[in-house]
Protein backbone atom coordinates (compact mmCIF):
# COMPACT_ATOMS: atom_id res chain seq x y z
CA UNK A 1 0.00 0.00 0.00
CA UNK A 2 1.48 3.53 -0.82
CA UNK A 3 1.11 6.14 1.22
CA UNK A 4 1.71 8.93 -1.28
CA UNK A 5 1.77 9.99 -4.40
CA UNK A 6 5.13 11.91 -6.00
CA UNK A 7 5.36 13.43 -9.54
CA UNK A 8 9.09 13.42 -10.17
CA UNK A 9 11.96 13.41 -12.57
CA UNK A 10 14.90 10.31 -12.01
CA UNK A 11 17.34 12.75 -13.32
CA UNK A 12 16.45 15.30 -10.73
CA UNK A 13 18.83 15.98 -7.24
CA UNK A 14 15.51 17.08 -5.58
CA UNK A 15 14.20 14.12 -6.48
CA UNK A 16 16.18 12.00 -5.54
CA UNK A 17 16.56 13.46 -1.92
CA UNK A 18 12.80 13.54 -1.01
CA UNK A 19 12.93 9.95 -2.53
CA UNK A 20 16.00 8.98 -0.08
CA UNK A 21 13.57 10.86 2.63
CA UNK A 22 10.53 8.78 2.24
CA UNK A 23 12.30 5.88 2.49
CA UNK A 24 14.28 6.29 5.43
CA UNK A 25 11.11 7.34 7.54
CA UNK A 26 9.71 3.74 5.73
CA UNK A 27 6.28 6.00 3.83
CA UNK A 28 5.92 3.82 0.65
CA UNK A 29 5.00 6.26 -2.43
CA UNK A 30 3.64 5.45 -5.90
CA UNK A 31 6.10 7.15 -8.54
CA UNK A 32 4.73 8.85 -11.15
CA UNK A 33 7.49 10.32 -13.79
CA UNK A 34 5.47 13.00 -15.27
CA UNK A 35 7.82 12.93 -18.45
CA UNK A 36 6.94 9.75 -19.50
CA UNK A 37 3.33 9.62 -17.94
CA UNK A 38 2.05 13.04 -18.24
CA UNK A 39 -1.06 13.44 -16.35
CA UNK A 40 -4.24 13.99 -17.94
CA UNK A 41 -6.36 17.12 -18.15
CA UNK A 42 -8.45 15.64 -15.20
CA UNK A 43 -5.64 14.85 -13.01
CA UNK A 44 -4.03 18.34 -13.52
CA UNK A 45 -7.18 20.23 -12.33
CA UNK A 46 -7.32 17.86 -9.23
CA UNK A 47 -3.55 18.69 -8.36
CA UNK A 48 -4.09 22.43 -9.46
CA UNK A 49 -6.74 22.61 -6.91
CA UNK A 50 -4.74 20.45 -3.91
CA UNK A 51 -2.70 23.13 -4.14
CA UNK A 52 -4.79 25.83 -4.04
CA UNK A 53 -2.82 29.66 -4.24
CA UNK A 54 0.21 27.94 -4.89
CA UNK A 55 -1.08 26.44 -8.07
CA UNK A 56 1.55 28.80 -10.04
CA UNK A 57 4.35 27.60 -8.31
CA UNK A 58 3.37 24.42 -10.50
CA UNK A 59 5.39 25.67 -13.30
CA UNK A 60 9.17 25.90 -13.78
CA UNK A 61 9.48 29.90 -14.89
CA UNK A 62 13.16 29.16 -16.07
CA UNK A 63 12.14 26.60 -18.82
CA UNK A 64 12.56 28.16 -22.52
CA UNK A 65 8.38 26.64 -22.65
CA UNK A 66 7.50 29.31 -20.29
CA UNK A 67 8.54 32.00 -22.26
CA UNK A 68 6.64 30.82 -25.23
CA UNK A 69 3.61 31.41 -23.17
CA UNK A 70 3.81 35.02 -23.14
CA UNK A 71 2.80 35.90 -19.64
CA UNK A 72 5.35 38.35 -19.35
CA UNK A 73 5.14 38.68 -15.54
CA UNK A 74 1.78 37.91 -15.30
CA UNK A 75 0.77 35.75 -12.63
CA UNK A 76 -0.96 32.23 -14.41
CA UNK A 77 -4.23 31.69 -13.39
CA UNK A 78 -4.96 27.98 -12.51
CA UNK A 79 -6.45 27.16 -16.02
CA UNK A 80 -3.92 28.54 -17.51
CA UNK A 81 -1.35 26.11 -15.24
CA UNK A 82 -3.39 23.15 -16.15
CA UNK A 83 -3.28 24.24 -20.31
CA UNK A 84 0.72 24.79 -20.00
CA UNK A 85 1.07 21.33 -18.40
CA UNK A 86 -1.03 19.85 -20.79
CA UNK A 87 1.21 21.30 -23.72
CA UNK A 88 4.71 21.04 -21.92
CA UNK A 89 4.62 18.47 -19.66
CA UNK A 90 8.23 19.36 -18.91
CA UNK A 91 7.27 22.40 -17.28
CA UNK A 92 6.20 21.00 -14.18
CA UNK A 93 7.84 21.83 -10.91
CA UNK A 94 9.13 18.91 -8.88
CA UNK A 95 9.39 17.11 -6.57
CA UNK A 96 5.04 17.18 -6.43
CA UNK A 97 3.54 15.41 -3.57
CA UNK A 98 0.29 14.25 -2.56
CA UNK A 99 -0.65 12.77 0.30
CA UNK A 100 -4.47 12.91 2.67
CA UNK A 101 -6.49 15.16 0.20
CA UNK A 102 -3.18 17.65 0.00
CA UNK A 103 -0.73 18.86 -2.13
CA UNK A 104 2.76 20.25 -1.85
CA UNK A 105 5.85 20.95 -3.77
CA UNK A 106 8.73 19.81 -2.20
CA UNK A 107 11.57 22.03 -2.79
CA UNK A 108 13.15 21.91 -0.43
CA UNK A 109 12.68 18.35 -0.24
CA UNK A 110 12.46 17.84 3.70
CA UNK A 111 9.24 20.34 3.13
CA UNK A 112 6.92 17.05 2.29
CA UNK A 113 7.36 15.72 5.27
CA UNK A 114 4.92 18.46 6.42
CA UNK A 115 2.07 16.30 4.86
CA UNK A 116 3.38 13.31 7.15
Amino acid sequence: MTDCTVYHNPACSKCRTLLALLQERGIAARLVDYRQTPPSAQELTELVGLLGDAAPQLLRRDEPEFAELGWGEREPAAADVVDALLCFPQLMQRPLVVHGGRALIARPPERALDLF
